[in-house]
Formats: structure tokens, sequence, C-alpha cells
């Protein structure tokens, strides 16, 4: 892992905790379950334009799905 594989793990989990506040908060499970998915992820990719790929994928998610 480099530096920037790291900050960018960092921040994505601080948005996901974010979203996954605001998701219990509002009973929205979309915005939950991407928050958590946010959280964990970072743990499982090494590369950093993967995890910047993901993360910002992970992040427009409830923006596009309404349940």
């Amino acid at each position: 892992m480099d530096t920037w594989t790291l900050m960018l793990g960092l921040l994505f989990s601080s948005i996901g905790m974010g979203y996954f506040i605001y998701g219990k908060r509002q009973s929205n499970l979309v915005a939950l379950c991407s928050g958590l998915a946010l959280m964990i992820y970072p743990y499982f990719i090494d590369n950093r334009y993967a995890v910047l790929c993901v993360g910002v994928l992970l992040m427009a998610l409830p923006k596009f799905i309404e349940i």
C-alpha cells in the first residue's frame, strides 16, 4: 500500500460513516448499505485507481437507487 491508497481509504471511510449515520437515522437502506460498503472496501483493494473508482460509484449509488 502506498500513501495515496491510505489517504483515499481514509477519505471514503469517513464519507461512508456519514452515509451510514444518515441511512440509520432516515431509515434509508440504500444509504446505510452504501455507507457500510464505503467503510469496508478499502481494506480489500490495494490499487489506488480501483479504490477511487469503487468509492465514487458507491457514493453515487444512493442518488440513483431509491427504495
